[in-house]
């Protein structure tokens, strides 16, 4: 088999969860046990932090890691789910697993994973742990696909876990209040391993608490730290941060909640170096100014266009909408226009409820099995005082977007992480 050949055989022998949703979730850790054990534990050959948390995991998974490389370590970088390619899951130093490695994993293994049918995403994460052990990694960042009590991920002994905030998500795998899914996402704290907390509530802070205590594990909580003083921006419009060790600390990720991951990546920085970690002031600066480059990450924020001025974002549940909400108010442009689709298992009254009646919407769907139809996003919109069009591709609509705009208007993409990646696939 060719990539091409082996990404479709992954695609239909072991069902992606960004492509068909809870029909790929299996739950307990049996197959990533027996994998693990196939592979010889290889996971145990390298150092890991590991991250969980609703929403902002991607971006401090990302700059954690690119701070890491800019430290000198041989980093790993395990995520999920990709924009583009496959490869974008699993990273060496910011470069992408070779089509020949994913390749020949999958030819001179299948006779030991057939059998057990595991999820996508169970293949994948020991896809990623023998990569990291072959490459020889110091240390991987680990992010969580779903959860953390009962995630494939979770069978590491990180040097540090972050959990950096809850929200409803993934209710009908988590639990339908935050203190269910804080539970579920709390199952990463492991024994005397140190915690960082990014965000609390009332309902969820007592969760972490109390498992900490039982794991005798170190618990802190960034919001009490509070290493981030004050945020502003420079002339190119990236975050220029005051915390309480950088003086003017450049941030190339932009969206309102990179304060709050800022905030939270700068808990877990000071926890690393107190473990042992050789990580310089220089090198935090570079991390932070350099992520996209240093390890590949997209769609977060993203400016792809001026004139008019597109922008793309994954935010895609109530918690991650908020932030990108408050950032469209913040737009001055002539006429706001929203590229918008969702998927079919997400609040998606709660997202379109919070969404600005004023700006000219074209809805469309994703080319993932779980998109909603184009026109019952409509529908459901309508009920909201949103008003435009149904497109049947993200491409049609964003055309249809760009078509119609002049120059100081301003066109968001998002709603869903695959309306993001079928835009960024249009520019592949």
């Amino acid at each position: 088999m060719n990539y091409q050949e082996t990404l479709t055989y992954l695609y239909e022998s072991a069902p992606l969860f960004q492509q068909v949703g809870k029909e790929a979730y299996k739950e307990g850790l049996a197959n990533t046990y027996a994998l693990d054990e196939h592979f010889g534990h290889p996971h145990t050959r390298f150092h890991t932090v590991h991250v969980a948390g609703t929403n902002g995991k991607g971006s401090c998974s990302h700059t954690i890691a690119a701070i890491l490389q800019a430290s000198g370590y041989r980093t790993g970088l395990y995520t999920s789910p990709h924009l583009v390619d496959f490869r974008e899951r699993i990273r060496v130093d910011g470069k992408p697993v070779p089509e020949e490695y994913v390749v020949d994993f999958v030819e001179k293994h299948r006779h030991f994973f057939e059998p057990l049918h595991p999820s996508f995403f169970e293949l994948t994460t020991a896809m990623a742990f023998a990569y990291f052990a072959e490459q020889k990694v110091d240390v991987a960042v680990v992010e969580v696909g779903l959860g953390g009590r009962l995630d494939c991920t979770n069978i590491i002994r990180p040097d540090l876990c972050v959990i950096t905030n809850i929200s409803f998500d993934h209710v009908q795998f988590l639990g339908d209040t935050l203190a269910k899914i804080a539970s579920e996402k709390a199952g990463i704290i492991k024994t005397g391993v140190p915690v960082v907390i990014g965000e609390t509530t009332p309902e969820t802070r007592p969760v972490f608490l109390k498992k900490a205590e039982e794991m005798d594990a170190p618990i802190f909580f960034a919001e009490e730290e509070r290493q981030l003083l004050d945020a502003g921006h420079d002339t190119d419009g990236a975050y220029l941060y005051q915390t309480v060790r950088y003086k003017n600390l450049r941030g190339e990720l932009r969206g309102l909640c990179q304060e709050k991951n800022t905030n939270t990546i700068l808990s877990a920085i000071r926890l690393l170096v107190k473990s042992g970690y050789r990580i310089g002031d220089a090198d935090v600066r570079k991390g932070f100014a350099g992520v996209c480059e240093l390890t590949g990450l997209a769609g977060r924020w993203q400016k792809l266009h001026d004139r008019p001025v597109v922008v793309c974002d994954t935010g895609h549940n109530v918690g991650g909408i908020a932030y990108i909400v408050e950032q469209l108010k913040l737009q001055k442009c002539k006429t706001l226009r929203i590229v918008m689709g969702m998927v079919n298992d997400k609040d998606v009254s709660g997202v379109l409820s919070m969404m600005p009646e004023t700006a000219r919407y074209y809805f469309t769907q994703a080319s993932v099995k779980r998109a909603l139809p184009a026109e019952k996003v409509r529908e459901l919109a309508a009920a909201y005082g949103l008003e435009g069009e149904a497109y049947p591709s993200v491409e049609a609509a964003y055309q249809s977007a760009l078509d119609q705009s002049e120059a100081d208007d301003f066109i968001f993409v998002g709603g869903s992480s695959f309306i993001v990646a079928d835009l960024l696939s249009l520019n592949k």
